[in-house]
């Protein structure tokens, strides 16, 4: 059986009431100059706990906003080095170029000078063909600039090829890899000559070019033998380094020989070649 009568205030009413008292009694304290400990108490159970907790959320706003603070910092002294190694970066990568560039003009330097009773102009190679290898490439001079069919074009310590069309503003130049290209060479310590002819499937495995037709009756041509172009080609002007023997056999018929030429040239890495503006026809 249920009590009737009995008292259904919420809570929140009581304590809401309570305050009120407890403020009322502050005021009267504070009116009548009575600070009775009993007063001093029930304040302090009620308005303690009260200030703590203000207190406690202040100083967790407080930390919050010093977070934001130094997370924002951190974000932008990040993107300051970020952007101070983007900029190193540019700058380093800026360097090997210029440092490369400056290799290549070292080598075509000397190349010149090496032959130097040829005329010459320098030529940047624009595209290559359609593999790894510099067997065909298109440089970015043409017959504007004096370039014409079967001129020679060195490079690197020597023999690159032969112009094998010109345009205008352009020439293609085929390598002595490509497998159509022959060179009548010549081995340098013994006046000996033989054909040099390209090969991309030896370049891919081994690096080498191979040689053929050689008399060499007294065996006195060796291995790091030069090669050079010879007097009887018909194209290539005579001297030009193309490399050097990497390897010789004796031919089945027991008269000539046959090997291979490891080329003095990077046929991989081109960027700069010169054009020998001197035709083997005309001999100027």
């Amino acid at each position: 059986m249920n009590r009737k009568g009995r008292s259904s205030l919420p809570s929140k009413y009581v304590l809401m009431g309570l305050t009120l008292v407890c403020v009322m009694l502050l005021f009267a304290s504070y009116a009548t100059g009575y600070s009775g400990e009993p007063l001093r108490s029930v304040c302090n159970y009620i308005f303690v706990p009260m200030q703590k907790g203000l207190e406690y959320v202040g100083d967790v706003i407080s930390i919050n906003s010093n977070d934001t603070k130094t997370k924002e910092q951190l974000i932008a002294e990040n993107e300051k080095l970020q952007a101070q190694v983007d900029n190193l970066s540019n700058q380093i990568t800026t360097i090997r170029l210029e440092q490369s560039e400056l290799e290549t003009l070292q080598e075509l330097y000397k190349l010149d000078k090496q032959y130097s009773t040829y005329k010459k102009t320098a030529a940047r190679v624009i595209g290559r063909g359609g593999n790894n290898w510099f067997d065909t490439f298109t440089i970015n001079k043409g017959s504007a600039d004096g370039i014409k069919p079967d001129m020679n074009v060195i490079a690197g310590s020597g023999l690159v090829g032969i112009v094998a069309d010109v345009g205008k503003h352009h020439a293609v130049v085929r390598s002595i890899i490509d497998d159509t290209n022959n060179v009548s060479g010549m081995i340098l310590s013994t006046d000996d000559n033989c054909i040099v002819s390209g090969s991309l499937k030896y370049m891919n495995s081994s690096n080498v070019i191979l040689f053929s037709g050689l008399e060499d009756k007294d065996d006195k041509v060796s291995i790091g033998d030069s090669v050079v172009t010879s007097n009887i080609s018909d194209k290539y002007l005579p001297g030009l380094l193309i490399g050097y023997v990497s390897e010789i056999s004796t031919d089945t018929n027991k008269l000539t020989k046959s090997g291979k030429v490891t080329p003095v040239v990077d046929f991989k890495h081109m960027q700069d070649v010169l054009v020998i503006l001197d035709l083997k026809e005309t001999g100027k």
